[in-house]
C-alpha cells in the first residue's frame, strides 16, 4: 500500500471535532425502507414514473428480472432515495448512506449490470449530497456517507468444500471494482467513505488499499469509517478473525471510526463493542445493529421496537463505549429518532490524544 498521503482530511474537516464533542447519528437501513414501496418488476425499472431525472424508459426491456437491485433505484427512481435519505435526516441524522452498498460491478454483474456501476455510485451520491446540502444548518452539519460493501464475493473462503483452494474472486479484481466506486462516490459529492459489513478482512483489504490508491492519485482524503459484523456468538468476523485481530488488520488505514454493524443485534453485540472500544483506544467507535431478531409478521420483519434499540444503545452511549450510532437492517427513522433521543445528552467517548486518523486542518 502506498505509504506516503496527505496529513489532513480535504472534507468533512469538522467532522472530528463534532464526534469529541457528542455522539454523532447514523441514519438506518436503505432495504428497509425501500420494501416498504413494495414495488414490482416495472416499478423497479422506473415504468409508470415520469420524474425529470427518472430513466424509467431506457430498461423498459432490459432482459433480465431487476427487482430486488436497489441501487438501480438511484437511476429509475431517486425520488425513492432522495425520500428515504430525507426521512432519516428530518429524524436527526447527521450522516447519511449513499444507496450503494451493492453498487459495485462485482455485485451488479448479478443482473448484467456491472457496467451501470459507476453510473448508480454518481447518481447515489448526488441524491444524497443534496438531501444533506438541503438540510444542513451552521449548528447541525449533515454528512453525506459513501457505502462501500463487501460484495457477494469472498477472497478467502472457498465455495467448493472439496478445493479449500479454489476462491471466485481474487484481491486484484477486488481491488479495481472499489477503485472504480471510490472515485464515483468521491466525485458525486460525498463527505465520508464507509467500508461496511466486512465479513472478510481480505476483501477489506483490497477496498483500503484502492482507497488510498485512490487519495494519492487525486490528493483528496476523506475522513474513513471501516465497520466488521460479527456473525455468530464466537466473537469472530466470517473469515474467522477476533474484534482485536480485525482492528489490527486494519489500523494502518488510520480510519476515522472503527465499528460493528448488522448481524447479531444490540443486545449481542455489547461484549464485541467493549472489546472494540478497549483496544482502539485512539480511534473513534461506531455501532449500529440491525433491529432484532428477524420475525416476518412485524412491519419491519425484526422483533425489536425502537424503544428496545434505543435503549440498548443509550447503554452503551452511557458505559462509553461509542462516538457514532445508528441503525441496520430493520431499522427506520423512527428508530433513528428514538436512538437520538436517548443517546443526545450522553458523553461521547474519548480518544486518547494523537489519535491514528489524520487531523483536520
Amino acid at each position: 500500500m502506498p505509504t506516503s498521503s496527505p496529513s489532513v482530511f480535504t472534507r468533512a474537516a469538522d467532522l472530528p471535532g463534532l464526534l469529541k464533542n457528542r455522539i454523532a447519528i447514523l441514519d438506518g437501513a436503505m432495504g428497509t425502507m425501500i420494501q416498504r414501496f413494495k414495488l414490482n418488476e416495472a416499478q423497479y425499472r422506473g415504468q409508470g414514473y415520469a420524474g425529470k431525472d427518472s430513466q424509467y424508459e431506457r430498461f423498459k426491456d432490459f432482459p433480465r428480472d431487476v427487482k430486488g437491485n436497489n441501487e438501480l433505484l438511484s437511476l429509475t427512481r431517486p425520488d425513492i432515495i432522495r425520500d428515504i435519505h430525507e426521512g432519516y435526516l428530518a429524524a436527526g441524522a447527521d450522516l447519511i448512506e449513499t444507496n450503494t452498498f451493492g453498487a459495485t460491478t462485482i455485485a451488479q454483474a448479478d443482473y448484467d449490470m456491472a457496467d451501470l456501476a459507476v453510473e448508480m455510485n454518481l447518481a447515489s451520491a448526488r441524491i444524497a449530497r443534496a438531501a444533506c446540502d438541503k438540510f444542513s444548518t451552521p449548528d447541525k452539519p449533515r454528512f453525506a456517507v459513501g457505502a462501500l460493501g463487501p460484495t457477494p464475493k469472498t477472497a478467502s473462503i472457498s465455495p467448493d468444500v472439496n478445493d479449500p483452494g479454489a476462491r471466485n474472486i481474487h484481491f486484484e479484481e477486488l481491488r479495481v471494482a472499489y477503485l472504480e466506486q471510490v472515485k464515483a462516490l468521491i466525485e458525486g459529492g460525498v463527505d465520508v467513505l464507509l467500508l461496511e459489513t466486512i465479513f472478510d478482512t481480505l476483501n477489506a483489504k483490497a477496498a483500503l488499499f484502492a482507497i488510498d490508491e485512490y487519495f494519492e492519485q487525486s490528493g483528496e482524503r476523506l475522513p474513513l469509517i471501516i465497520s466488521g459484523t460479527v456473525t455468530d456468538a464466537s466473537g469472530r468476523i466470517l473469515s474467522g478473525q477476533t474484534v482485536t485481530a480485525f482492528w489490527h488488520s486494519v489500523r494502518h488505514a488510520k480510519p476515522l471510526a472503527i465499528g460493528l454493524n448488522c448481524a447479531l443485534g444490540a443486545a449481542l453485540m455489547r461484549p464485541y463493542i467493549q472489546e472494540l472500544s478497549k483496544v482502539a483506544g485512539d480511534t473513534f467507535i461506531s455501532c449500529y445493529p440491525n433491529a432484532g431478531l428477524p420475525n416476518p409478521m412485524s412491519e419491519t420483519g425484526f422483533d425489536e421496537t425502537p424503544d428496545v434499540t434505543s435503549r440498548l444503545l443509550h447503554e452503551f452511549a452511557a458505559e462509553g463505549l461509542v462516538n457514532i450510532v445508528g441503525g441496520c437492517c430493520g431499522t427506520t427513522p423512527e428508530h433513528i429518532r428514538a436512538i437520538g433521543d436517548a443517546v443526545t445528552p450522553l458523553k461521547p467517548r474519548g480518544v486518547h490524544t494523537g489519535g491514528s486518523y489524520p487531523q483536520a486542518a
